[in-house]
């Protein structure tokens, strides 16, 4: 997840997104640190925050489908 890099490109704290989505700092900590994994809400919240798309928050990056017919 980007979260990290995006908190701390804007100068922001822990304890700043924390407030902003709802949570303790720990686990903002834990989000970044890939102990714990947000909610879709939370991945919202934060896309939103930060004005990305969720898939760049999590780093998804999609693959081409190679179903059979």
């Amino acid at each position: 997840m980007r979260l990290k890099e995006l908190r701390k490109a804007k100068g922001l704290t822990l304890q700043k997104i924390a407030d902003v989505i709802g949570v303790s700092n720990g686990t903002v900590a834990n989000y970044e640190n890939g102990k714990r994994e947000p909610r879709i809400d939370t991945l919202i919240k934060l896309a939103d925050y930060f004005d990305v798309s969720v898939d760049y928050l999590i780093e998804h990056k999609k693959t081409p489908n190679h179903c059979s017919d």
